[in-house]
């Protein structure tokens, strides 16, 4: 695949992104002109409300949406050229995975949780069954998931561990770069601590770039090296997590953090991620 490059490294690079959604009669954009580059390296996170665009967002970056306007790029390629090829597809899904906040529906209903992370292993690696079983158990491991589970189906256990199967199906491959689509919103403080402290070891250990999205700053604040702040379709802020949080230059991200002031919820997740 021409423009690509398969090991340790992985870039997507979005420039002017727009996505408008006609309904009704009405063309608004979810996101307007929009530029930002992720690779192996990053650790970024997009905050912001619903409806602000950040879930649209990610989508378009690996591929599972086309933009109105604008380009992503993989390594360098444009990346509707990257996807209309069998290996292409195989190549970016194997370096680039998206993990979704609804576990619920991500899974078939029919197929034991092993099935469900061998799968991907088996279809994008080429190892065989027994070999995959073993790549499953080892992410499995990293994961503080006991491998007996796996033989479960998703209804038989919790949103919580359902979401680290979840997210266990998208390490197994090793991706180099990982978006994370409000994977914690709907989980308690407690589990979230610990799937945040997971995630963040995970990356740091395999050297594996991660964007993580979602609607509360304490979880972003925690995991992120940068934050974007978006609001309405459009970034209104972003830098470091520091400058940031303590220094916020737009009026919207002021309003964020006075949300989440009291520091109650940020010193328990901070609690809970440190077990």
């Amino acid at each position: 695949m021409s423009g690509t490059v398969r090991g340790a490294y992985a870039e997507i690079d979005a420039r002017h992104l727009g996505k408008s959604f006609h309904r009704r009669g009405s063309g608004k954009a979810a996101v307007n002109d929009i530029s930002m580059k992720v690779t192996s390296a990053s650790a970024i996170g997009i905050v912001g409300e619903s409806g602000s665009g950040k879930s649209t967002l990610v989508r378009m970056m690996c591929g599972l949406l086309e933009p109105t306007d604008g380009t992503v790029a993989y390594n360098g390629a444009a990346l509707p050229g990257v996807l209309s090829t069998r290996g292409g597809r195989r190549e970016f899904r194997s370096r680039i995975q998206y993990v979704a906040q609804d576990t619920t529906s991500s899974f078939d209903p029919r197929r034991t949780l092993r099935d469900a992370v061998r799968l991907p292993v088996q279809r994008l690696l080429g190892m065989d069954t027994e070999t995959a079983n073993v790549r499953v158990d080892e992410t499995l491991a990293s994961l503080e998931l006991d491998p007996s589970m796996a033989d479960r189906y998703p209804a038989e256990v919790s949103g919580g561990q359902r979401q680290r199967f979840s997210i266990a199906r998208a390490l197994g491959v090793k991706p180099r770069i990982l978006l994370c689509d409000e994977v914690v919103s709907a989980l308690d403080v407690s589990v979230q601590g610990a799937i945040l402290n997971m995630l963040k070891s995970y990356c740091a250990a395999e050297d594996c770039g991660l964007v993580f999205v979602s609607h509360g700053l304490p979880a972003t604040a925690f995991i992120a090296d940068d934050i974007v702040v978006m609001r309405s379709g459009v970034i209104v802020e972003q830098g470091t997590t520091d400058d940031v949080v303590e220094r916020p230059q737009d009026p919207y991200t002021e309003q964020l953090l006075e949300a989440y002031r009291g520091l109650d919820e940020v010193e328990q997740l901070a609690v809970a991620a440190a077990r």
